[in-house]
């Protein structure tokens, strides 16, 4: 009976041994998919730094461009240009916030080219209209309000912060699929080089820059259009 006792104990012991070794696995296999996941975003401005920025066509962010005292990437006042991500993205999901000046315009392109005959983002990427929809002469255009696609669709919602509030974006493109999100709701969706696309072009002011649109991948971009605007939490991930 001891010898039984004794081999029941070394099976019980070894049971334990191998759940253990089973748990310290599956707790491993977990904390690496979740590794993966958690990289999946790269962080474009985090209030610490502009390392992820410089100014369309040049080197450097010019100084216009300000870290603020909140830790806001803030456009204090024209003359900064608008500045890209030193990073290319084809198919990608962008989020960020930002807070426009009264009056203010800006907004936000993606797909940019440069070259020398591309002297302005907007020559190829497409546009996230940002504007104070009540006190800008804009804002009474069709097509060129916050959440447009700017001189091209209108939103099919106004889900737009008044001015001095915090708004969030979403920007989905996929394949040239594109979803322009704001403040949790989706207000526009196109595809790029659609037919539908292609009628809105020919009547908007980019028909005349061949490269709009088109470039199937580049640079993300903000505008200065001369007035204040904030941003924050910008992160991206490529799709």
């Amino acid at each position: 009976m001891k010898k039984l006792h004794n081999t029941s104990g070394i099976l019980i012991a070894l049971f334990f041994l191998i759940a253990s070794c089973g748990e310290k696995k599956s707790s491993e296999s977990q904390t690496t998919d979740a590794g993966p996941a958690a990289e999946e975003w790269i962080t474009l401005f985090d209030g610490s730094n502009l390392d992820a920025w410089r100014t369309y066509r040049e080197d450097q962010v010019r100084p216009q461009w300000q870290i603020d005292e909140d830790g806001n990437l803030w456009l204090s006042e024209k003359g900064g240009g608008d500045i890209i991500t030193r990073e290319q993205f084809e198919s990608f999901e962008l989020e960020l916030e930002w807070k426009i000046s009264e009056g203010g315009n800006s907004g936000i392109f993606f797909h940019v080219a440069e070259a020398d005959t591309l002297r302005n983002t907007f020559f190829s990427g497409p546009e996230f209209q940002l504007l104070d929809n009540d006190n800008h002469p804009d804002g009474k255009i069709p097509t060129h309000r916050t959440g447009d696609n700017y001189d091209m669709q209108s939103s099919s919602v106004e889900t737009v912060r008044p001015v001095g509030e915090w708004n969030k974006v979403r920007i989905v493109v996929d394949n040239g699929r594109v979803e322009h999100w704001l403040n949790g709701t989706k207000v526009v969706e196109y595809v790029l080089g659609s037919p539908q696309w292609e009628e809105q072009l020919e009547r908007s002011k980019f028909k005349k820059w061949p490269l709009y649109g088109r470039a199937g991948k580049g640079h993300i971009a903000l505008q200065d259009h001369g007035d204040e605007i904030w941003f924050r939490n910008i992160r991206v991930k490529r799709l």
